[in-house]
């Protein structure tokens, strides 16, 4: 095999995509946490697929587990555009009792167990396991890269974040040249990077291994009745211990829009981070950057209409103001600020939106004002409805997050109404 060629033309990306991701409350009652909507036309998990493709990986596979129907749907209508006869593939992998007796995926692991053989079929010299369910650019070229020049066993992508804020994941402790001498999980007192004692290394839940590395190493896993069969709680400790495990920095090869621009990544796992996150596009330059023709974010783009402002009166005005407002909608009469609304919102007259996030075939009936909301996909918003402005009466119809933020979903609203 010609050695010129990049590194990503020989491996292949394997993304878990399976998780309920259940802080997010009711978003995920109907779809998987990689199928939240994102960024007013997006999903979660286009960013993964969307990295892979841009870095020049042309073989994925997709496993899901919980509710994946809408997961599957996006990423049939979405991404099939990929070519057998140009050796391309995307594969949903559903848990499918692969394994025998076991219904579902015992673990991260044992996901990639079950798949061994149609792993195999691809011929790949490296594989990468990525989540599905976080926002970031990366170019994947890079980290396969340092993983070759450094004939590690596996090398995990790493956060650069406040030591104290390192407790909430899994932190890697590494030497001056980035060998990873121990791997601990939510530790209380977070051990620092060599360079930096205030700053400490965080897992992203990326790793790389060389395809036959990892094959014999699932094997030997799925043999052990004490294995939880997960890459962070099994397989990842066993290399620090007893092989090669190398760090390497998200800073060196996530895709920023500017050089002074930060390293943007980010767990959409709340409500509050989903709204913020969301929000935080509607900036006057904010730090991700979805318009950037270099590294495109792909998706499923649907046939619709351009956005449509209607009315010119007092109070009565079709407008959007440092809003992002996506194909199909319809802003009748309506004041939005600060907003981000998906495909096909349509709005009525004398309506307020002021840091909204809008998911797609939303209708707001007239009058309705709605402050700091998160509003689910397909709801229709009753005349006259005022959130965001009582916190005490918004919590006993809807979800009111930590940070004031009110989640909107059709099945409150349909027992508010039932209750009036």
């Amino acid at each position: 095999m010609p050695q010129n060629r990049r590194l990503t033309s020989r491996a292949m990306a394997f993304v878990l995509a399976g998780g309920r991701g259940s802080r997010l409350k009711e978003l995920t009652d109907r779809r998987v946490k990689p199928a939240v909507y994102f960024g007013g036309k997006t999903r979660i998990i286009d960013f993964a697929l969307s990295n892979a493709m841009n870095s020049g990986i042309r073989k994925i596979s997709v496993a899901t587990q919980y509710k994946a129907h809408s997961l599957i749907r996006h990423c049939q209508r979405g991404w099939n555009f990929f070519r057998a006869e140009r050796n391309e593939f995307l594969d949903i992998l559903p848990a499918s009792q692969r394994g025998g007796d076991e219904a579902w995926y015992r673990g991260t692991a044992d996901a990639v167990t079950q798949n061994i053989d149609i792993v195999d079929s691809y011929g790949v010299d490296y594989i990468i396991i990525l989540a599905g369910d976080h926002i970031y650019k990366m170019d994947y070229e890079l980290m396969l890269r340092q993983h070759v020049e450094n004939k590690a066993d596996v090398t995990i992508g790493c956060l650069t974040v406040p030591r104290m804020e390192a407790v909430a994941f899994g932190v890697m402790a590494t030497d001056k040249d980035g060998r990873i001498t121990s791997f601990l999980e939510k530790p209380a007192d977070p051990p620092a990077t060599p360079d930096d004692p205030d700053k400490a290394l965080a897992s992203m839940g990326i790793y790389v291994f060389n395809w036959h590395f990892l094959r014999d190493l699932l094997i030997r896993d799925a043999e052990d009745t004490n294995s939880s069969h997960d890459f962070g709680n099994d397989l990842i400790p066993d290399i620090v211990k007893n092989g090669k495990a190398m760090a390497h920095r998200f800073d060196t090869s996530c895709v920023r829009h500017a050089p002074d621009a930060p390293a943007y990544w980010k767990d959409v796992g709340t409500v509050d981070a989903f709204w913020e996150a969301n929000i935080a596009l509607t900036d006057f330059v904010p730090d991700l950057n979805l318009w950037d023709k270099n590294w495109p974010i792909w998706t499923y783009s649907e046939s619709v209409p351009p956005a449509k402002f209607i009315h010119d009166e007092k109070d009565r005005r079709g407008v959007a103001i440092s809003s992002m407002v996506s194909g199909g909608c319809i802003i009748s009469g309506t004041e939005v600020r600060n907003s981000l609304l998906f495909t096909e919102v349509h709005t009525n007259s004398y309506a307020v939106l002021d840091h909204a996030v809008v998911l797609p075939y939303v209708t707001v009936e007239r009058s309705a004002r709605l402050r700091r909301v998160v509003i689910d996909r397909g709801v229709t918003v009753p005349a006259g409805l005022v959130v965001g402005e009582d916190p005490e009466e918004d919590a006993k119809w809807f979800r009111v997050s930590e940070r004031g933020v009110t989640l909107i979903t059709q099945d409150m609203l349909d027992k508010r109404a039932a209750a009036k």
